[in-house]
């Protein structure tokens, strides 16, 4: 692996080693892992979850939770392992390698309380730039949306909350794939200002649930002309000091 670094999450309370280069978990991994909100002794799996970055702040940010990370890629297995060490979760993090494609089942797990994950944002190679290396299992789904929905919905009991972020662009095409199976659905945009469009969702679906969807307010990232990076909700969220509630 490449030359790794060290970065402080939620206000400094979570260090999470990564690779310098290639594909880094940053803001979709704070915004998912804000979104999660995991009761005492609550089970957590984390579809893909790289070196960490959104399994390390829930676990963070939910001191009763028990957090399990899939990931298809050894040396990134074995950086969030290191990163569970380092923040003093080895006893309710586990990271097991493994591929979204080959299914649930392959796990041979009982059903979890929650799954959640932040997909390749695409799945047709045609439709960007390829990718660097170090960046394109982060960035193209191999097996396409599908096989990541299919996982996440056998990897929930019934009644068990499924949490995704993604390209707001692709809403329709989650719902649909979810809809299968899961309902409930809450649907949260996330503006980079509040004059421009949405370029991500947080979707939320209750297996089997059965209540009419719900469009949350929006998370407005950024002000124009404010001598902060972020909104004072966005930052509030991204130190910890506050949590996406659906």
């Amino acid at each position: 692996m490449s030359q790794v670094r060290e970065s402080g999450l939620l206000g400094g309370r979570v260090r999470l080693r990564q690779p310098a280069t290639g594909y880094r978990a940053g803001m979709d991994a704070a915004l998912l892992a804000a979104a999660v909100g995991v009761e005492v002794d609550e089970w957590v799996i984390e579809a893909g979850c790289g070196a960490g970055g959104a399994l390390m702040q829930v676990a963070a940010r939910c001191l009763g939770a028990h957090v399990v990370g899939l990931e298809r890629d050894p040396l990134m297995a074995d950086l969030a392992r290191e990163n569970a060490a380092l923040n003093g979760m080895a006893d309710r993090a586990e990271v097991v390698v493994g591929d979204v494609a080959a299914g649930f089942r392959a796990l041979d797990l009982p059903p979890f309380d929650w799954a959640i994950s932040n997909p390749p944002f695409f799945d047709d190679p045609g439709a960007m730039r390829a990718p660097g290396p170090g960046k394109r299992d982060a960035w193209m789904a191999d097996d396409g949306l599908e096989a990541w929905t299919r996982f996440l919905l056998k990897a929930v009991r019934e009644g068990g909350r499924i949490v995704v972020i993604h390209r707001a662009d692709r809403l329709a095409d989650l719902l649909a794939l979810l809809g299968d199976k899961a309902g409930s659905f809450a649907i949260r945009p996330i503006h980079p200002f509040a004059d421009q469009p949405a370029k991500r969702v947080l979707v939320q679906a209750i297996k089997t649930g059965k209540a009419p969807l719900r469009l949350l307010p929006p998370l407005v990232m950024h002000e124009r002309g404010s001598e902060t990076k972020h909104t004072l909700e966005a930052e509030a969220i991204l130190r910890g000091e506050a949590r996406l509630g659906w």
